[in-house]
């Protein structure tokens, strides 16, 4: 309940009149490719509240309550980091690997920069390309500045710019339901997936 609270907290700090923002997208005829158009309001921990815009690898604008209706796995990174950021993407790609293909089809992947002014959409796409990523489902996506700030705290994830402009950051993946609420997160790094991160993967996917 405290936990609840507090995220709730933040929530409105961030996001303010967003409350409605899946209500807000729907009366501005926002598609949405992820489910049919929803109209209820998105619950109070839901971090699809934060209405701030992102921009795809190839150029295309959303914002979070876009992506609700599918369960998806979100990871903050930058493109030019050597070697956490790639084994974060692996880790990724492991949790997809060990799905059956009925499960992989509902779960979508967002990926979100941590370095608005090196990665441009280009970049990104360069980056989805050596990832061999599958952008059918994998989104890797940018924002402005006060945006990566905001929605790194609703992720808890930490990060602070280095004087060679490298990143210290903290390497999670973490898993939302389909409206957007936090399930489960692991920092276990590998190809072979923490076994109960893919476990609670696996029983939202049901």
């Amino acid at each position: 309940m405290r936990h609840a609270l507090v995220f709730s907290a933040v929530i409105a700090s961030l996001v303010g009149a967003n409350l409605f923002a899946t209500e807000n997208a729907v009366a501005t005829g926002v598609a949405n490719k992820f489910a049919p158009t929803i109209a209820t309001p998105l619950p109070i921990d839901s971090i699809l509240q934060l209405g701030d815009t992102f921009t795809t690898q190839d150029r295309r604008t959303f914002t979070l309550a876009e992506r609700r209706g599918k369960p998806q796995l979100v990871a903050m990174f930058y493109s030019s980091c050597k070697y956490m950021c790639p084994l974060l993407i692996d880790s990724a790609k492991g949790v997809d690997h060990a799905l059956a293909p009925r499960e992989r089809a509902r779960l979508a992947v967002l990926f979100v920069s941590l370095d608005p002014a090196r990665d441009t959409p280009a970049v990104l796409a360069a980056t989805a390309r050596k990832h061999k990523l599958n952008l059918s489902r994998w989104t890797i996506a940018r924002a402005d500045a006060t945006t990566v700030s905001k929605i790194a705290a609703l992720l808890s994830v930490r990060y602070r710019k280095l004087a060679d402009g490298d990143f210290n950051h903290t390497s999670a993946l973490i898993l939302l339901d389909a409206d957007g609420r936090i399930l489960a997160r692991t920092e276990k790094m590998g190809a072979i997936p923490d076994p109960e991160f893919l476990k609670a993967v696996k029983a939202t996917l049901q």
